[in-house]
């Protein structure tokens, strides 16, 4: 009677042990006791150890127990397959589900919400789609939790229609912060920004009774940053501080990256210098802000700074400070980095590091010193074509054809995302004067199908975007015949100031002008960020800075005119391309035409 009593004292007690263990020795001991208590064999019981041993990452010893038991419910085959799922194994966490169904247990919500995570892991959509017919089956596919977990599932395998369909399957009812949340999270990850961020109004019209939680408002604001949209990401900053998530470590460095990317780094180091303890991930986001702005010495000061506080960084802390030399031109210092990461911080160079070391060399010029280097790395699939592409750039840069050339030849092995290497190529002929080569490029671009990323540039008005395509005066709407004249006189005062460059400015109309019919004017070869400049010369008051987005690198001729414009207008434009950022103001820019 006294062991009875003393073995039903003890067990709640051993399993409040358990639930609060994290480590293997301490789950073991109590596993242990267990048994010598006489209560391990319990379903009850052997749910709790192996829910602990994997919660320690002891999967081993969790499906030992688990091939041991003469009975298993569902608790026991999910805590498995949560098990194996978040110890990086998460296929034989789906593998699990299918020799539950041959056991006769039927899953549950639980079940089905791990598995769904298991196949989020995989960015297996295919699997994916399987678990989710299986919930359909079993009922369980319009639970909250498991609708949630299969949103998740389809946002990371990239199936954002998908995800939107069961997120739009849910009832109102069911969705609830963690479920607006996810959603949010899919555009977001997926460069949906403009998606992410009106999904985020339609919850804020109709949810007036939730609170965003710091997950949702990181994941919009990281949406802002992706897209540019400053006047957005200021108001969600305000929505930031109302629902008291200013000093939240995450959103923070969301708001340090997103007020950088649209080009107000003086407000990004506002952020960070409020935040009390900063994390190596918001001491990387400040530094890789400041590379964006080629302020080298200024990621210098704040990596010392960082290793001063006993923060260790990592690998795209390392990055940064190296793309940061790397737009400042201080190569030996972004070299001396390189070589001296393993044995100072305990990081192994990757791809990216190498890839950076030889985008530095070439922009300095060092061109048979970055063609050695590219030799020596080790790198496979995308990581060449970035690595060589990057190469095949400087050398048109520094008209070196003969590299340019061999790095080609290297890029034409590769039949996919190479358009951007071919269309480098190619003006790398035309600059030596070989045109027939240039041609023979695009000539072979489009026998294999190949085609470059359109380039467009986008300014913001009154938190309205207005996209521009090269040519295309349209988006300027009734005031498009303005920025043609605006920019046809300011080619003409550009010349008189010795503008060499080619601004494309002819005017040209659509067949039906001779119709009667007014065309459709458009400025052939006139480039995007040309005709964004234009309309925001018009629409933006004097006194405040022009801000202009490019999803490619700005041009020489472009970067020529916009130092001139910015000196004849008496403006400061700020263009973020693909690199980095460039601040124009009294004629010259911040990069000091070193980019």
């Amino acid at each position: 009677m006294a062991a009875t009593s003393t073995t039903a004292t003890l067990t709640p007690l051993l399993i409040h042990l358990l639930r609060g263990a994290s480590d293997h020795a301490s789950v073991a001991a109590t596993h242990a006791k267990l048994l010598k208590v006489g209560t391990a064999s319990t379903i009850s019981s052997c749910n709790h150890i192996i829910a602990a041993y994997c919660r320690c990452g002891a999967t081993a010893d969790a499906n030992y127990l688990f091939d041991r038991m003469p009975d298993r419910n569902v608790v026991s085959w999910t805590a498995l397959m949560s098990g194996y799922s978040s110890s990086g194994r998460p296929r034989v966490a789906v593998s699990l589900l299918r020799a539950m169904s041959h056991s006769g247990v039927p899953p549950n919500a639980f079940t089905f919400s791990t598995v769904a995570s298991a196949c989020a892991h995989l960015a297996d959509v295919g699997l994916g789609r399987q678990v989710h017919a299986r919930a359909e089956v079993e009922g369980y596919a319009s639970d909250a939790v498991v609708a949630t977990a299969l949103v998740d599932m389809y946002g990371k395998a990239g199936s954002v229609e998908c995800a939107r369909a069961v997120f739009d399957g849910m009832a109102d009812p069911q969705r609830n912060v963690v479920s607006w949340g996810s959603m949010l999270s899919v555009y977001a990850q997926n460069a949906l920004g403009r998606e992410a961020i009106q999904l985020f109004a339609e919850f804020r019209t109709k949810s007036n009774v939730m609170a965003p939680n710091h997950f949702m408002l990181s994941s919009v604001v990281n949406a802002c940053a992706g897209v540019g949209r400053l006047g957005v990401g200021k108001s969600l900053h305000g929505t930031v501080l109302r629902f008291g998530h200013g000093c939240n470590g995450v959103i923070a460095v969301a708001l340090v990256d997103m007020y950088s990317k649209c080009g107000f780094y003086e407000y990004s180091r506002k952020v960070f210098d409020r935040i009390e303890q900063p994390s190596v991930i918001c001491y990387t986001s400040i530094i890789v802000a400041a590379a964006k702005y080629g302020l080298a010495r200024f990621a210098l000061n704040l990596f010392n700074e960082m290793i001063d506080q006993n923060v260790q960084p990592n690998s795209v802390t390392l990055l940064g400070v190296m793309h940061a030399c790397s737009h400042s031109g201080l190569v030996d210092t972004g070299l001396h980095l390189l070589h001296s990461m393993q044995t100072k911080y305990g990081i192994n160079p990757c791809a990216n590091h190498y890839t950076c070391a030889v985008d530095m060399l070439g922009r300095a010029g060092r061109l048979d010193e970055a063609f050695e280097l590219a030799n020596k790395v080790q790198v496979e699939g995308r990581d060449t074509l970035m690595l060589w592409s990057s190469l095949l750039s400087a050398c048109r840069n520094h008209r070196r054809l003969d590299l340019a050339t061999r790095a080609g030849h290297i890029l034409s092995e590769f039949n996919q995302d190479v358009a951007g290497a071919l269309v480098v190529m190619s003006n790398a002929y035309t600059s030596a004067g070989q045109t027939d080569n240039a041609a023979a490029v695009w000539s072979n671009m489009r026998q294999q199908g190949i085609r470059k990323d359109p380039g467009c540039s986008w300014i913001e008005i009154k938190d309205v975007p207005y996209v521009f395509y090269a040519g295309l005066v349209s988006p300027a709407g009734a005031r498009a015949d303005e920025v043609m004249m605006l920019l046809d006189e300011l080619e003409g005062k550009m010349r008189e100031k010795g503008y060499n460059g080619r601004l494309g400015s002819t005017r040209v109309f659509d067949a039906h002008e001779e119709d009667g019919e007014d065309g459709k004017g458009v400025m052939v070869g006139v480039h995007s960020e040309m005709l964004a400049l234009g309309f925001g010369l018009l629409v933006i008051p004097k006194g405040m800075t022009i801000r202009v987005m490019k999803n490619l690198r700005m041009c020489c001729d472009c970067h020529d005119g916009f130092k001139l414009i910015s000196d004849i207008m008496e403006r400061e434009f700020v263009v973020r391309d693909l690199n980095r950022f460039h601040h124009f103001k009294m004629g010259s820019c911040s990069c000091n035409d070193y980019w």
